[in-house]
């Protein structure tokens, strides 16, 4: 199979289009044929291996091979599934996010059928489902779950420009909150 690899820190350039091995699935666990993922600014530092953090994580002088396919959110089909999955099915169309795990920009990925994963909703794309796993979600969870979010309330987004802002101001409108948004000069007009 194909798989987006990095093997050296640095700019786009480092990463390349390898052949590598096609996983295989455990009994509790789905293959997944991958159809979109994002590229995200975690992504992106991981591949410049910017902080002393990452290098100690990641490995100081080339990236660790686990962690040499990067990509932490995507959405795909199920092809298979191991023998003691009870949630998913081949053929069940689902969107995923692998926390601090890595390994999307790839044609198949297996995961516990109990890791963050979830069908996908019929009225999105794959392009769109995969775009909202971090996000949205992480956005819609503090502002329903946490903050119980009302309408009339008064909100303040302080990241507003962001990947979780940019869903949060959107979702507080839907609740009927009146927002401010705060980003960086750069990014006024859009927020």
């Amino acid at each position: 199979m194909k798989a987006i690899v990095y093997q050296k820190y640095g700019q786009p350039e480092v990463l390349q289009l390898k052949d590598v091995e096609k996983p295989t699935i455990k009994d509790n666990e789905v293959l997944i044929r991958v159809y979109a993922t994002t590229v995200t600014t975690a992504d992106c530092m991981m591949r410049r291996g910017d902080t002393l953090l990452s290098r100690i994580l990641l490995g100081f002088i080339t990236p660790r091979k686990k962690y040499q396919i990067l990509g932490t959110e995507f959405s795909g089909t199920i092809e298979a599934a191991g023998n003691k999955v009870k949630k998913f099915k081949p053929g069940d169309e689902i969107y995923a996010f692998r926390g601090f795990g890595t390994g999307c920009y790839t044609e198949y990925k297996c995961m516990n059928e109990n890791g963050s994963m979830a069908l996908k909703p019929r009225n999105m794309t794959f392009i769109e489902a995969a775009s909202v796993v971090d996000g949205a979600s992480t956005a819609l969870f503090f502002l329903k779950e946490k903050a119980n979010i009302k309408q009339g309330q008064n909100v303040l987004i302080n990241g507003a420009s962001g990947s979780i802002g940019t869903f949060a101001v959107q979702i507080a409108k839907y609740f009927g909150a009146t927002v401010t948004g705060v980003c960086s000069t750069n990014n006024m007009e859009l927020v």
